[in-house]
């Protein structure tokens, strides 16, 4: 697993877990459920930094973090619909899946995938 700054990620998701409730009982006093949606918004940022680092899943990465951070602004007061958040999860993987596409090379050509599988003959005794 990928750490950040030398700690691992766990440890760093319950410093900000910590860091927010503190901060909201002595000065901004946001809700239960403002918080967590900023602890849901911190673990898939930290979730993108490791996919990012170790290069593996980053497209679901990114898709996790623009729903957390969507989830974070309604969260704290942005109005929209349903539907509006659905258009913007449909964009964010449109161009994730528009990048993904450059990206990815086929294990086998299509040529390939095109033959029939050939059978291994019987040995013979």
């Amino acid at each position: 697993m990928g750490k950040i700054f030398g700690r691992e990620p766990a440890l760093w998701l319950g410093l900000v877990a910590i860091v927010v409730k503190v901060v909201s009982a002595f000065w901004l006093h946001v809700s239960t459920n403002q918080q967590s949606v900023i602890n849901a918004a911190a673990a898939a940022a930290v979730g993108l930094l490791v996919a990012v680092s170790t290069h593996d899943g980053v497209s679901a990465a990114i898709l996790g973090f623009v729903q957390a951070t969507v989830a974070l602004a309604v969260g704290f007061g942005l109005h929209w619909a349903p539907e509006q958040q659905a258009m913007v999860m449909s964009l964010a993987t449109t161009l994730i899946a528009m990048f993904t596409r450059t990206q990815v090379t086929a294990k086998v050509s299509a040529a390939q995938a095109a033959k029939p599988p050939t059978r291994p003959r019987p040995r013979a005794a």
